[in-house]
Parts: C-alpha cells; structure tokens; sequence
C-alpha cells in the first residue's frame, strides 16, 4: 500500500520534505515563532493603511474625480460634509455655520468651506479638500474639536473621510466580538473531536501561527498595493476557520498512524504527510485558484480583498507543511493519542453513522441525486432576483456622529447631498471655458438635469469654484435625491452619460467626464462584472488543472466543478431570501435591504468555490486511496465517507462558526458576505459532499477513475486505466499488481 501511495505525484517529495522538517524541528518552531512575533505587531499598525475608495482607474469617473483634485482643490472622497440643526432664522443660522465652517477649515490643510445651505430647519455645507479618502480621514477629529471649540448648536461632520474614520473603529470591535463568539465554540468542537486534553490546543496553536503570519505580509503587502478596511476581517476569522480545517485533518490522521505501537512517531508522522498532508496541499490550491482569480479584476477594491484571500491559503498551506509536523513531533504521541483512541481511529458510534449514510447513498443513487439536486435549484432560484450596489449610506450605523449628521440630511434633505454627481468638461485651451457656446451648452444640460425627477439640485456657475483658475476647466454638480449606491441613482448616471450630456450639444473639442462617487460607483459595478464571466473561467480552468493532479481522474473534477457552481448559486439564492426578502433577518439582527453589495457575490463565489473544492480534495482524495488499494469502487466511496465524514464535518462546523463572526458584525457587506459564507458551507458540507457528489460517483462507477495515459503523461501524475468491470475487486487488485 505505501508503495502504491508513494507512486502518486509529488508524495515522495512530501515524505523527504517532512523528514527535513522534523530533522531541524526546533529550528523551524523558532522561525515561525519570529514571524507569528513579527506579524502580531505588524497588525497593530495595518488599519492606518486601509481604506475603502471605489476608484476605478481607466473611467471616466477616474479621471473627472483627478481633474477636480488637481485643478479645483477637491476630491469628492475626501470631502467632509457638516450638518448643524438652524436655529432661528434661516439667514441667521446659515451666517452662523458659514463662520464656523470657515474657521474650521483652517484645521485641515488645503482645505476650504463651501456655501451653506438652509432647508427643513437643516443648515448643512462642505470643507471641500484635494486629499484622496485615506488621507482626508486623518482630519476627521481635528475638524470635529475645531467645529466643537465654536458656538453652539452641536454640528455633525460626515461625509465619505468621516464616514471611513467612523467605521474604522467598528471594523475592529465586530473582529473581536467575531473571534470572542468563534474561537469559544471552536474550542468546544475540537474538545468533542479530539478529547478534552492537551491536543485539542493544537490547532489552535497553529491557526495563531498562520493568522498573525498572514497579518504580517498583508501589512507588507499594503504599502504597496491599495488595501480596504475588511481585509483584517477576512484575513483572521478566514485564516482561523481554515487553519483549524487542515490543523484538524492532520492530527486525526496522525492518530490513526500512530494508533498502532510498533510505527515510530516520525514515520507516523511522515506518514501523516504523504496523505493528509497531500490533501492539504491540493486543498490549499484550490482555494488560492478560487481566489487568485479575483486579481483580475481590474478594480484596486475587488483586487485588495482578492490578495487578502490568497494570502490566507497560501500561509496556511506553508504552516501547515513546515510547522504542523514540527508541532506533532513536539506535542508526541501520548499526548495526540490519549486513552480514547483505538488503533482504527475514531470511536465506533460515529463510523456507523457514516457507514449507514454511505450504504443508502450506494444503494439508491438516483433517489439520492434528485432529492439532492431538487433541494439546490430551489435555493438558487432567488438569485433571479439579485441585485447589486456599489456600497450604501443608507446602512452606515446611526449611532456614529457621521451616522447622525448623515440620518438628519436623508430625513430632511436626501441622501445625495453628501454625494453629488459631478459633470467636468475640459475646453482644451486657457479661458476657453467661459465661452459663450460652452456657456450655452453648460445651461442647456443643467436644464435637462432640472426636469428629471431624481434630481434635486443643479449647481452651475461662471467663477470659483465652478471654473477653474486657468478658465480651461469647467464644472457642474446634480445633486440626486438617493444615496449614490440606489438603483435610481445608478440609472441617473446611466442616463447623464448616455443621454444628457450629448443632447447638450457640446462643441466637439470639449471633453466630458462624470464622476463624483455615484458614478464611481456605476463603474465599479461596470468594470467589475464586465470581467466577472472571464474570472469564472479562469476559475474553472484553473481549478479542473489542480483537481485533475488531485484526483488522477478525468472525470471527477468536472463533477466537481459543476457542483461548486451550483453550489454557490444557491448561497446567492438564500442571500437574496435572507436580505431582500427578510428571511429571519429580523431574527438575526440583520439588515433587510432591497441590494447586495457589489463586492460581496465576486469574493464570495471566488471563497466559495475554493472551499467547495477544499472539502471535496478531502472527501475524494481518501476515496482514490482506498481505490488504488482495493480496485472496489462502492468500499472506496464507503471507505471515504466514513472516514472523513466525521472529521470534515466537523471542520466544516467549525468554519460556519468562524464565518458567523461576520454575521454578528454591524456593517451590511460583512454581513452579506458572512452569511453568504455560512449558507454555502453548510449546503456544500451537507447536501453536495454527503449526498449529491457521492451519488454521482457511484453512477459513474468505474468511470470515475479513469485517466489516460496520454493526459496523464501531460498531466505529469500516474495514469488510471479503466478497470475491468467483470473481474472481482480481489482479482482487479491482483492484475493492478501484476501490471506495475
């Protein structure tokens, strides 16, 4: 048998790889102490580089935001917007918040107060900066101790800067009351697994490792490339749920090595490696291709969370072929055995358990299969209903001060007044832009804009700040009444770019760009699933290479695949049953809201999609080995499930208990994306890998195993021939045998 697995690609590599590392163990626990080290303190300074700006580069957005910083001093992300309650009269109270703003503005360089505004009994004007948001943000408390050094009333500053700096805070408090819910409960899970003594620390000890290392080189990662806010969210309750997974593989596989006395701990060990270790390996693959794949977006936003995600499998992967031998050579086998264990591995209850749940799968496949697949096109059929938006104020947290200045404007005013669309034209050449034919053009779209009902304000002049100081460079703002991520917002910009603006008539050497966060918003989601169909192919292409090396079958990893995707349809279902429609959301403390953010179905296919594969590599893998040993397809497809079907489910417990630390956050998308998260592994954990894969694979039969010569040489890994499907399984073994 351990010839057999020996032959398999890359596991001899594996074995003396693993030999190396228990040969200078010490060495490598105190390099990976220095990382963890390292990392830990590393992380404490990573949210000053973060921020959440929606620039997409190359639109038409982008370059009216960057001629407006450049030429007019402002960045629509980085302006602050103040909000003050007008009391007495309308003239009073707006002289009496033009005097502050002023005098606060002198806090924040570059910086300069806008006209005030006096409606419903709100007054309400900006401190317009050329700052980009993360910078911008910096400056949100001395303007809120400036404003509050003046007279009353109390003024609220918000805006996208103050917005970020509120949030900011948040963020960090929902990771800790997230790993406060998720590390407790794992801890009880891994107790009930593995016995309620020393071992059960293990992967614990191993998922601190392997988080605070990922915290370590996203901080490097981040002086470099932009990276958005959540990414510490994502890098920790992801990096604890997956670390824990291949942790806990390792170490009952490692009890079932070293159940028997005569086998010396470091061969247990290696062989540990060959096998589970080799799972991991293919699994952590698989959740980077899921990912990786996200780098493709051409989206610094989309990009960030897409690095972030890779960062995770990628150090998990490293940790755990380097320091979790190392970790079962210290903790020894006494300690990782106990009392409980017998040389099988497992107790006997929970094996007929799986033994019963794999006898009826073989028995009644098609039964199996269409109840199965019935249950997934009825969770998927709500994603007809999906819609998406780039982000919205509307679910910014009312507690915030930014949350309260932002609630009195949508109340009284609306939501867009802190995020005008703003319309740039370029005239070419100096004082061009006070001409009478672009004068004319100018008032003729302001016209246009003023009839249509979703705009609320037209803001257009023939000075400061309307025309730059160079007269070549000429502004407009159309101030809507939604937030800049609502539907009728995103079809107003639709509308401005395509309609408006060429019914203007403006002469033709005059270049038009929109911007303003609206319609950076219309781009993001633009730029963002105009490449989604491509990020699924390569996701597909990508992953049916690592399933193929994994599975050695030309079969399965097309099964695979197409389960994944089906999988994943029916999380975007229930999100939409859980968010737009309500569905328990009360109950859960979640947000009902008619849009999903945009970013949330992109990462949560691309994290998804690996963790599909991830508990299929563990599933199948220990099918093929018991395959390659016996030649009997229905006592491999029973041999899998009974003896991962203990261990992955509760792995996959565990990782809906580390993803509901999303969940139990404040901010709608993290909600999104965790309960999306939550909802795919346990339909992946349940209904596809317990029901609808095993069922396929029985159908398939022999099929199931077949790999080419000819595909396997391209391939590099051993071919499987098709076995012979009238011998006994004792005589396929016997002429398997014979063959090599």
């Amino acid at each position: 048998m351990q010839s057999m697995i020996k032959a398999h690609g890359g596991t001899k590599m594996l074995e003396a790889w693993t030999r190396t590392v228990l040969r200078f163990r010490f060495l490598v626990l105190a390099c990976w102490l220095a990382v963890a080290v390292l990392g830990g303190i590393s992380a404490t300074q990573l949210p000053g580089l973060l921020s959440n700006s929606l620039t997409v580069p190359g639109t038409s957005s982008e370059q009216a935001n960057s001629t407006l910083a450049l030429h007019f001093g402002e960045n629509p992300e980085g302006t602050f917007t103040v909000v003050a309650p007008a009391g007495g009269t309308a003239a009073k109270a707006k002289q009496l918040l033009a005097r502050r703003l002023a005098a606060a503005a002198k806090d924040v360089p570059g910086s300069r107060a806008t006209t005030v505004t006096v409606q419903d009994g709100l007054a309400y004007g900006d401190i317009v900066t050329g700052l980009d948001l993360q910078r911008a943000e910096t400056y949100t408390d001395p303007l809120r101790k400036a404003l509050a050094r003046t007279a009353h009333p109390a003024a609220y500053v918000t805006g996208p800067p103050a917005i970020q700096h509120d949030l900011d805070p948040i963020l960090a408090a929902d990771l800790r009351k997230g790993e406060l819910v998720a590390v407790p409960v794992a801890l009880l899970l891994l107790a009930l697994v593995l016995g309620l003594r020393a071992v059960f620390l293990l992967p614990l000890v191993f998922a601190a490792s392997t988080i605070t290392a990922a915290l370590g080189v996203v901080y490097l990662v981040a002086h470099v490339v932009t990276m958005v806010s959540y990414v510490p969210n994502l890098v920790e309750l992801m990096g604890l749920g997956l670390a824990i997974d291949y942790s806990l593989l390792c170490v009952q596989r490692f009890r079932e090595e070293a159940g028997n006395q005569d086998v010396r701990i470091d061969d247990a060990i290696v062989r540990t490696m060959a096998t589970a270790g080799r799972s991991v390996l293919f699994s952590g693959l698989a959740v980077a291709v899921g990912l990786c794949t996200v780098l493709l977006i051409p989206v610094p936003f989309i990009r960030s969370l897409g690095t972030a995600g890779v960062i995770v499998p990628a150090v998990s992967t490293v940790a755990a072929l380097t320091v979790q031998p190392a970790l079962l050579s210290l903790f020894g086998r006494q300690t990782l055995l106990g009392k409980r264990v017998v040389a099988s591995g497992g107790s006997a209850r929970p094996r007929q358990i799986w033994r019963r749940l794999a006898r009826t799968v073989i028995q009644r496949p098609v039964a199996v299969l269409c109840a199965s697949a019935a249950v997934l096109v009825v969770m998927g059929a709500p994603v007809l209903w999906l819609q998406l938006t780039p982000g919205s104020l509307d679910t910014i947290p009312r507690f915030t001060e930014s949350g309260k200045g932002l609630t009195l404007l949508r109340e009284r005013v609306g939501s867009g007044t802190i995020t005008p669309i703003e319309i740039v034209l370029d005239s070419g050449f100096r004082d061009k832009a006070r001409s009478g034919t672009l004068s004319a053009a100018t008032l003729r779209l302001a016209t246009t804009l003023l009839r249509d009902p979703e705009v609320f304000v037209v803001a257009i002049g023939s000075r400061q700040p309307y025309i730059d100081d160079s007269g070549r460079y000429r502004r407009m703002l159309a101030i809507g009444r939604h937030s800049f991520g609502d539907e009728a917002t995103l079809r107003l910009v639709q509308r401005v770019r395509q309609d408006y603006v060429p019914a203007a008539k403006f002469p033709r050497d005059v270049r038009t760009s929109v911007g303003g966060v609206p319609a950076e918003g219309e781009d993001f989601l633009s730029r963002v699933y105009g490449a989604f169909p491509w990020i699924v192919a390569a996701a597909l292409l990508l992953a049916y290479v690592v399933l193929l090396h994994a599975f050695r079958s030309l079969l399965l990893p097309l099964v695979a695949l197409a389960l994944d995707v089906v999988s994943v349809s029916a999380a975007y279902g229930l999100l939409v049953v859980t968010f737009r429609f309500g569905a328990g959301a009360r109950l859960l403390g979640l947000y009902q809201t008619p849009q999903i953010e945009g970013w949330v179905p992109v990462l949560l296919f691309a994290t998804l999609f690996g963790l599909s594969m991830d508990y299929q590599v563990f599933l199948v893998s220990r099918m093929r080995e018991a395959w390659d040993r016996s030649q009997d397809h229905p006592a491999a497809i029973a041999e899998g499930l009974e003896r991962t079907g203990r261990i992955v489910s509760a792995a996959a417990v565990i990782m809906v208990v580390c993803f509901s630390g999303f969940v139990t956050g404040r901010l709608a998308g993290l909600q999104e994306f965790g309960a999306g998260l939550v909802l795919g592994v346990l339909l992946d954990a349940t209904v596809v890998r317990l029901m609808l894969m095993p069922s396929l694979i029985v159908l398939l039969d022999r099929w199931s195993w077949w790999l080419p010569a000819g595909i396997a040489r391209i391939a590099g890994v051993q071919a499987s021939p098709l076995a012979d499907r009238k011998r006994r399984p004792v005589e396929r073994l016997t002429a398997l045998s014979s063959r090599r």
